[in-house]
């Protein structure tokens, strides 16, 4: 029964509810001043205002040289032993010194006493065990610890929460919180009290940073990519609501997007170019930097402190700030002597989605931090003929098929995860674009589509006309795949529903397998992923701006679009002959009295064939007790046996061909060796009739059925 004390109340038959007052401690004056007079007890009738108590003021500048002043401006819920707390409930006005020379063995005795955390309509005052044992278990066992201080949870009338009319009078309904040792907030809950503290701590705002030096606020940093200087904060690699995100990750997604912009650059110029969501503004000042009077870069965010920092980095890069069609005129007084300004960058702080339908663009990067679908047809809305849209998301545990629900939701696509979840990521984000530029009666072509580990990047063309909207609409299809071995179509389009429509699958799955063995995934989009002629055009300019990281992958773009080996095979494959600089500008480049229907007829020359859609991976499919052969010599004996293939950029043992997946895995038998003969090279081994090879085929995929069945039930 002495459990349950703590947690009685007082019946609630009083006319009036009585608060407890409680004194904030005020340090013992120093030795040599004089002792300050003790205060006039307030009478026990008259109850301590709320706001008084309300007040939590934070730790003061100079804690580091005056322990005591900031002992003083803390609140009383914020200790940092058990100790002192309970020496709290001992404190009486005027008696702070007497009380700082108790110990726990005068604690014990005494009379009752009331928390100094609860109001006395909460908890009555108790012996002093009673009370240890309820300070312990309701206030200091729930704490949030920071920096050796304890936030104890706190009941007393800081936060008044939902005034109720009783009669004539109004009482407040006291709720449990905690008081914020940084920046004197007070939370409800202790959840939400923990991401508080570790929002101070990732923005640098804690006891040494922020507190002790409030007044200086911490430098920030200088990177340099691509000879171009970005100002960036302390923290640019953790996002935050109220801070600029850098992701040096990103560096290959905006040397491709450069690269992008530069073959357009080509096409004709000037350039109206937007970065709808700028943070630091380091992409459209590499655009403004190395293409000049070409573009005309348009940067905005909608944080006013990212476009601060946009404009401090165009002066520390010597660009002239435009706002509001307006010069600024400080921006000519940073140039020293000597120097000449490179070029004009527009800075604005608006809603991307307002931007976009006010004013008209012709190349558009959105890069929001996730999905980028809520801008889409804003983008499209204005977007002109010919131009080009490029789209980042970064939510890839949805596309990736780790949250299914939220691809569902953005997307409006079923998914599963797969082995070639990545691509089936890409063509996700590209359906979502395509309808999006359907509704605004525009037709897309796709130019590139990049899925790697931080980020899917999706690059397309506007066509505009009703007539390639239809053309495009018919591209988005569903694709129906084999959950057994994996292997995959887009369905057949027609206004007659099939009786089984997984029978159009090559597998035989659905024939020996019972139950349900397919699943239909998409929408997606069934078409193309890589333009040929705008990859060479964008290997041209990676090597004409020196961008040796990304030439490897755009190569391997350029064989995968071709679906042609590189050159395994022992075969002169033609790779970037076409892209002198003579071929590249009458590709490429668009001349002054040139008409846009001259260059919509030449964009059909860069169109390549289309390549298989996916890809197998050698590792996935690879038979049980038998040794693979290499990479490259497996896709030599594919290319010999009749079959297109090439590397691909999503999966580093990817395989794509338009091969089906039992002639994949028969050819991969053939030149696969045993396990147990060690000594025999690749490639050597007798080879197996066909029936023979089928056969052993058919037995590896049920024995991976069985196997995947047993797993699955």
């Amino acid at each position: 029964m002495e459990n349950m004390a703590e947690e009685e109340l007082l019946p609630q038959e009083k006319e009036e509810v009585e608060v407890a007052q409680v004194q904030v401690p005020t340090p013992a004056p120093a030795p040599d001043s004089a002792p300050a007079p003790d205060s006039a007890p307030t009478p026990a009738s008259a109850p301590a205002p709320a706001p008084a108590l309300a007040q939590a003021p934070a730790l003061s500048p100079s804690l580091a040289s005056a322990p005591d002043e900031a002992e003083s401006k803390r609140h009383i819920s914020i200790q940092r032993q058990l100790a002192d707390l309970e020496k709290l409930a001992f404190v009486t006005e005027g008696d702070f010194d007497s009380a700082s020379s108790l110990n726990s063995d005068n604690l014990d005795a005494g009379n009752k006493q009331s928390c100094p955390l609860c109001p006395k309509e909460k908890f009555r005052a108790c012996n002093s065990h009673k009370l240890r044992r309820h300070l312990q278990n309701l206030h200091w066992k729930v704490s949030v610890e920071f920096e050796g201080y304890r936030m104890c949870i706190c009941h007393l009338p800081c936060r008044p929460v939902k005034p109720n009319i009783i009669g004539e009078q109004i009482s407040s309904k006291m709720g449990a919180h905690y008081h914020c040792i940084i920046c004197s907030a007070t939370i409800t809950r202790r959840t939400d009290m923990l991401g508080h503290v570790r929002r101070h701590v990732n923005k640098g705002e804690t006891k040494s940073r922020y507190i002790a030096a409030s007044a200086a606020k911490p430098p920030n940093e200088i990177l340099k990519e691509a000879d171009t200087d970005v100002q960036v904060c302390p923290n640019y690699s953790i996002p935050q609501k109220t801070d600029s995100y850098f992701n040096p990750k990103m560096k290959l997604n905006r040397q491709l997007i450069f690269c992008t912009l530069a073959a357009l650059a080509k096409e004709r110029k000037p350039l109206e170019c937007l970065d709808a969501f700028g943070a630091t503004g380091i992409m459209g000042l590499q655009w403004a930097k190395h293409l000049g009077n070409a573009v005309k870069v348009t940067i905005n965010d909608l944080n006013e402190n990212s476009v601060t920092l946009i404009q401090e980095n165009c002066h520390l890069n010597k660009l002239k700030v435009v706002v509001d069609s307006k010069e600024k005129e400080e921006s000519d007084d940073i140039l020293e002597e000597g120097e000449e300004n490179l070029g004009n960058i527009k800075v604005t702080k608006m809603d991307a989605n307002v931007l976009m339908h006010l004013r008209s663009f012709d190349f558009i990067h959105l890069d929001p931090f996730g999905t980028s679908v809520n801008y889409l047809d804003s983008a499209f809305r204005n977007i002109r003929n010919l131009g080009i849209v490029s789209v980042t998301s970064t939510d890839i545990s949805s596309l990736y098929a780790k949250a299914q629900h939220v691809a569902r939701r953005h997307y409006g696509c079923n998914i599963v995860r797969t082995e070639y979840y990545k691509e089936l990521a890409a063509r996700i984000v590209v359906a979502a674009v395509a309808r999006a530029a359907a509704r605004c009666n525009k037709g897309i072509e796709v130019l590139f589509a990049v899925a790697l580990e931080h980020f899917v990047l999706v690059v397309v063309r506007v066509l505009r006309g009703p007539t390639s909207a239809d053309e495009t609409a018919k591209k988005i299809q569903y694709l129906i795949h084999c959950q057994w071995c994996e292997e995959r179509i887009f369905q057949k389009d027609g206004n007659m529903v099939e009786e089984n429509p997984y029978r159009q699958l090559p597998c035989n799955c659905h024939g020996s397998m019972p139950g349900k063995t397919a699943i239909e995934l998409g929408p997606l989009w069934s078409s193309s992923l890589f333009n040929t002629g705008f990859l060479k055009r964008m290997l041209f300019e990676s090597l004409h701006h020196g961008l040796d990281d990304i030439q490897t992958l755009i190569k391997t773009l350029i064989f995968e679009s071709e679906c042609t080996p590189q050159k395994e095979c022992g075969v002169f494959i033609k790779t970037t002959d076409d892209t002198t600089p003579d071929n590249y500008i009458a590709q490429g480049k668009r001349k002054g009295n040139e008409t846009v229907t001259t260059l919509a007829k030449r964009q059909k020359t860069d169109v390549s064939t289309e390549h298989p859609p996916f890809y197998y991976n050698i590792h996935r499919h690879s038979i049980k007790g038998m040794n693979m052969p290499k990479l490259k010599k497996f896709l030599c004996y594919l290319s010999q046996a009749g079959f297109r293939v090439s590397r691909t950029h999503f999966d580093p043992m990817g395989v794509r061909t338009d091969a089906p997946l039992m002639q994949f895995k028969s050819i991969l038998l053939k030149y696969s060796t045993p396990t147990y003969t060690g000594g025999q090279s690749e490639g050597h081994v007798q080879p197996a009739s066909e029936d023979t090879v089928a056969d052993r085929v058919e037995m590896s995929m049920n024995d991976k059925a069985e196997a995947s069945s047993c797993r699955r039930w």
